[in-house]
């Protein structure tokens, strides 16, 4: 039993399906940048520095900071944006998306950053080229395409 009551299954769809509304993951996103019909601009909302270390393949660099002063001349306001950052531990894409959310965009935060990204195996960019490391097993299933979830 758990110390606090489960909500009720209204109350849970509810909720998840906000969740769900504010949120993506990196196995969603590589699909439909994989199928080529990305409804949606990438942002890629870490410092130069990051960037340059490697980024997802297709990715608009805007730094936080940035964001009010670019996000103009590189967004399309009617295109959806999906923002990243480094990974779970870091709240970097929560500020970009509510930077942008308050600028007038549609937004979701990528959960697990390019952290996740590059741990389920998925191609990195950098100015030598692109490159990808083997699926980490514990983020991703060894010899399957998908987790199938």
């Amino acid at each position: 039993m758990t110390i606090t009551a489960f909500a009720e299954p209204a109350d849970s769809a509810a909720y998840f399906a906000a969740r769900l509304a504010f949120h993506t993951d990196v196995a969603d996103v590589h699909a439909a940048l994989t199928a080529g019909h990305a409804e949606f601009t990438l942002v890629d909302s870490r410092s130069t520095a990051a960037w340059d270390q490697g980024h997802v393949p297709g990715a608009v660099h805007m730094p936080t900071a940035d964001i009010p002063r670019l996000a103009a001349g590189q967004l399309d306001p009617a295109v959806p944006v999906v923002v990243y950052c480094w990974g779970p531990g870091c709240d970097g894409a929560t500020r970009a998306a509510l930077v942008l959310a308050r600028l007038g965009y549609r937004v979701k935060e990528m959960l697990g950053g390019i952290e996740y990204w590059i741990r389920e195996g998925y191609e990195v960019e950098t100015w030598e080229g692109r490159s990808a490391r083997d699926p980490d097993p514990l983020t991703a299933p060894v010899g399957a395409a998908d987790c199938g979830c």
